[in-house]
């Protein structure tokens, strides 16, 4: 898997970390009981700080899309579904979206309550 991050992005380096993740699990190339690299090594190689790897793994770990254990390092959960990995790259592309247009947390939970109940 590669992992690349653009500084220059208006994306958090942890939130482009997590979406190489997800993007690996959607396309097929990442696949349930892989490791991830660990932290320190995945800082080295993208010359960025152990906490902002740490960070990108931890949202994955929120969205169900990883396991992290102490001593054992980040791997992709058990039956995992390239479906839901691809969800959740879309939604960070829509919170980034929201955030680039100032939108605060509960406009955008009810723009999404909104259309839900339309479909």
């Amino acid at each position: 898997m590669l992992f690349r991050v653009d500084p220059a992005k208006n994306v958090p380096l942890s939130s482009q970390i997590a979406a190489c993740v997800r993007r690996g699990i959607a396309d097929g190339s990442v696949h349930g009981g892989d490791r991830l690299p660990s932290a320190r090594e995945l800082a080295t190689s993208l010359e960025v700080s152990i906490h902002t790897v740490l960070a990108g793994y931890q949202q994955l770990r929120d969205e169900r899309l990883i396991e992290l254990r102490r001593g054992r390092g980040a791997t992709v959960r058990a039956g995992v579904r390239a479906d839901r990995a691809a969800l959740a790259e879309l939604v960070e592309q829509v919170v980034e979206a929201a955030r680039r247009m100032d939108l605060d947390e509960d406009e955008l939970i009810g723009l999404i309550r909104a259309r839900a109940r339309v479909t």
